[in-house]
């Protein structure tokens, strides 16, 4: 098991840009995403800028834990815990009747994709934040994602406040979650796989 103590430094710093309102380019438990506090209206607005994306297009947000999905939408039907305990790769799942998050980061229809981030990093920054944090695949809206640090354009690099340091040596091919979406009446409905 990798040291967690190598990246304190990363998470300290991440934190005091994410406190201040700033976006960060950080590794997660897919591909790199680019961040900042889900709650602050402001910051998302800058997020929808650096990748030149229309606000009507939603993006995700990370928990640390599933127990803290009832914060953040109206409803958490029971099945998610079985979709999350036996889900064999990271998943987003989005939610009816989003709450406590910055409204422009709430898709038109009231939804909100969530994903538990298994990765190490990504779960420390998310407890310690204490708020979800948005991830948005690290490119430019229209063009191809990035399944590493060394993919990941220089102008979205310029853009953000700070860029981890933590696995931009990672050369490995990652992929996007897998997102699926709970309906109203319990269906469940695969976005992408």
């Amino acid at each position: 098991m990798e040291s967690t103590n190598s990246f304190d430094p990363d998470i300290k710093k991440t934190l005091e840009v994410l406190k201040e309102g700033g976006i960060v380019l950080y590794p997660t438990d897919t591909i790199w995403g680019i961040g900042c506090d889900a709650t602050n209206e402001k910051a998302i607005e800058k997020v929808f800028q650096i990748k030149q994306r229309s606000d009507q297009k939603s993006m995700l947000v990370l928990l640390d834990n599933p127990n803290k999905i009832p914060s953040y939408v109206n409803e958490m039907p029971d099945i998610v815990w079985d979709l999350i305990d036996l889900a064999d790769k990271p998943l987003t799942i989005i939610y009816s009747g989003a709450k406590n998050l910055a409204k422009n980061l709430i898709s038109s229809d009231g939804s909100i994709g969530i994903r538990i981030t298994n990765d190490l990093f990504t779960q420390k920054l998310v407890s310690k934040f204490g708020k979800p944090i948005v991830s948005t695949s690290a490119n430019l809206s229209g063009k191809p994602t990035p399944s590493n640090y060394s993919e990941i354009s220089q102008k979205i690099i310029d853009a953000v406040d700070y860029v981890v340091k933590w696995r931009q040596d990672d050369v490995s091919k990652i992929m996007p979650s897998d997102i699926i979406k709970l309906e109203p009446n319990g269906e469940i409905q695969i976005i992408r796989k």
